[in-house]
């Protein structure tokens, strides 16, 4: 049977209207993402004297590392330097007025500090080993009591216990850049091997030549080109079989690991407690369904059939063998984010949720959604305040704006309000991943 072309125009306007959202991201973030990575694999490593308030750069600095470094907003950095653009250069002294230590002091800091000490070993009577004893902590295991306890006014019988989880953000590392989008560009030269006479056309001839600021300045029709090359035209086991191949290989420069080791242990434990106590978890997210299908479950125990995520159409046919298959078609199906959690919650669960975490403001509307519902509900919210372990990024609290994951000083305020709890990564983890385990 042969395939579709998804390379040419119209999309439809759902598919368009879905993606854009990525694609803008995309568009945002790829001409920084680079410098983020590359930078943070380095980790602003140069001396900051906190008596003249001055940091001295060294080879391989970015200033947008160094601003996440000491919690400074790029503009703010730029400002007080007097600085028209983001060339630094090894040896060149930068202002910088904050409280921040160098990093061989703030790991010692971080090794004496009550909030940030080396976590216990798990034990079975702290499921929870990796929170910190605080808010946080004790309105989940208040939670659980309430809804599990046999003859508690709030009990929730087991069928009802439903809990969802946005991922990006929420359970693994999302800057500086989605990863489902350096999929997507890193698929690229794969694309255009299997059709040559892409290599001269745009999007793609822009794209191989690896110029990230070209890139940044592509157009929404082009980035969405690009996201319909690499994520429709093929059918479902081929996608899959490529997406395992690249998360196989694929790593994380900062640090240099595959994308799948970067999930936050601290959730894995809130779900692996909350599955042992009768919770049913889910991951509910605004990227692409069939891409965290590949492995939700090798990666957080939650089956394919358990992800809830932006999905398009397929289209069922033959091969020349006889056999059936299904096309991943350019046509919308969910946009799962925003208000179409809920909804998509709606269609693929049925059940509204006693318990749903998020970290950004694509996640508002479940939030409200779960809080809403009769009985003990919890609604939680993560705040990355944690330039030093992950990254920091707002701009609520005053935090670094970002395009990616953006958590608003309105969506904070609302969080207070409507009683979700914000999880302070910075407080309330005292550690973040899995691989730290064992290490001061």
């Amino acid at each position: 049977m042969k395939k579709p072309s998804i390379l040419k125009p119209p999309f439809t306007t759902r598919f368009k209207a879905a993606w854009s959202v990525l694609a803008l991201t995309a568009c945002l973030s790829v001409g920084s993402a680079q410098a983020a990575d590359q930078g943070a694999r380095h980790h602003a490593k140069g001396e900051y004297d906190s008596v003249t308030a001055i940091y001295e750069v060294v080879e391989g600095d970015e200033l947008i590392v160094i601003g996440e470094r000491f919690q400074v907003p790029l503009d703010t950095l730029k400002a007080e330097n007097h600085l028209t653009s983001d060339l630094i250069k090894p040896g060149q002294k930068l202002t910088i007025t904050t409280d921040a230590r160098t990093v061989s002091t703030q790991n010692k800091t971080r090794e004496a500090s009550p909030t940030q000490a080396q976590a216990p070993e798990h034990t079975p009577d702290d499921p929870l080993s990796a929170w910190n004893d605080g808010p946080a902590k004790q309105a989940i295991m208040a939670f659980v009591k309430e809804t599990t306890t046999p003859g508690s006014p709030t009990f929730v019988p087991p069928a009802e216990r439903i809990a969802t989880f946005d991922q990006d953000g929420t359970l693994w590392v999302e800057h500086p850049m989605y990863s489902q989008v350096v999929y997507c560009l890193e698929r690229i030269p794969a694309v255009v091997k299997a059709k040559p006479e892409l290599a001269q056309e745009e999007p793609f001839k822009t794209v191989l030549s690896g110029d990230r600021e070209a890139i940044a300045k592509l157009p929404m029709d082009d980035l969405i080109k690009i996201l319909a090359a690499t994520l429709t035209g093929m059918d479902v086991d081929e996608f899959n079989a490529e997406a395992e191949k690249w998360l196989a290989t694929a790593k994380n420069a900062r640090w240099n690991r595959p994308y799948t080791d970067l999930t936050y242990l601290p959730m894995q434990e809130l779900m692996e407690y909350l599955r042992a106590k009768g919770y049913k978890t889910y991951i509910v997210t605004g990227g692409g369904q069939d891409f965290v299908r590949v492995y939700s479950e090798s990666a957080y125990g939650i089956p394919p059939e358990q992800v809830v995520g932006s999905a398009g159409e397929t289209k069922y046919g033959y091969r020349k063998d006889g056999k059936p298959f299904l096309t991943k078609e350019p046509k919308l199906l969910l946009n799962d984010n925003n208000a179409g959690k809920p909804e998509g919650i709606h269609l693929m669960i049925g059940r509204r949720p006693q318990a749903a975490f998020g970290n950004s403001t694509g996640d508002r509307q479940m939030l409200e959604y779960t809080k809403a519902g009769d009985g003990a509900r919890l609604s939680m919210i993560l705040l990355h305040d944690d330039a030093e372990r992950e990254y920091a990024y707002g701009p609520a609290q005053g935090l670094p704006d970002t395009k990616v994951g953006t958590f608003t000083q309105a969506l904070y305020d609302e969080a207070q309000k409507q009683g979700w709890i914000v999880i302070s990564m910075k407080t309330d983890w005292n550690r973040i991943f899995a691989f730290e385990e064992g290490q001061d």
